[in-house]
């Protein structure tokens, strides 16, 4: 069974979105920088070839659909923190924020690859998270209590995945965008 991505993602609505960016680019800035990011991963998800849809919060599904595309499958997140909205995501899937420059069809495809053969598939992100996380089948428990937006993230997640006895196959470290710093390395996307 083909594994299907679940794009997180919240309205790019200033003042709420990319909150860590605003001191470095204002409200304004942040938001409308967020918006090219979700822009950048859902066209990387469809060249990929791959089922995927997103899983959105701040707004209407039916207004992402307006902006990205009417062809999109659109959900709302749900409630809860972040550990419980993964935890609804259907196995096999791969889950991934929409803040990652980097992000790229191969390696997606790549990711859904190694989920034919490994119980778990993550990319590492600089700051100690992971900008893409896939599982094969539930893990209860996996993101239960976590200290999330922490360098903590990573490291704790594979500590977990070990206690279980899984390996997972690991794919190239990105960045994510949170905060001005992380925008030295990607100067075009101020452009």
């Amino acid at each position: 069974m083909t594994p299907e991505i679940a794009i997180f993602a919240r309205w790019p609505e200033p003042g709420k979105a990319k909150t860590r960016l605003i001191p470095a680019l204002g409200a304004e800035g942040a938001a409308q920088l967020y918006a090219r990011l979700l822009e950048l991963t859902v066209r990387e998800a469809r060249a990929s070839g791959l089922p995927f849809h997103l899983r959105v919060t701040g707004d209407d599904p039916a207004r992402f659909c307006d902006w990205l595309g009417d062809d999109l499958d659109v959900r709302d997140q749900g409630g809860g923190d972040l550990g419980e909205k993964l935890t609804r995501v259907p196995t096999p899937g791969m889950m991934i924020g929409s803040d990652c420059p980097g992000l790229t069809a191969t390696l997606l495809r790549e990711a859904a690859g190694a989920l034919a053969t490994n119980e778990a598939v993550i990319g590492p992100a600089d700051d100690g998270g992971y900008w893409l996380l896939g599982l094969a089948r539930p893990r209860p428990g996996l993101f239960a209590k976590m200290a999330w937006s922490t360098p903590q993230v990573f490291p704790e997640t594979m500590q977990r995945l070990g206690a279980l006895g899984i390996t997972p196959h690991l794919l190239p470290e990105l960045t994510d965008i949170d905060t001005g710093d992380d925008l030295a390395a990607w100067p075009g996307l101020l452009a």
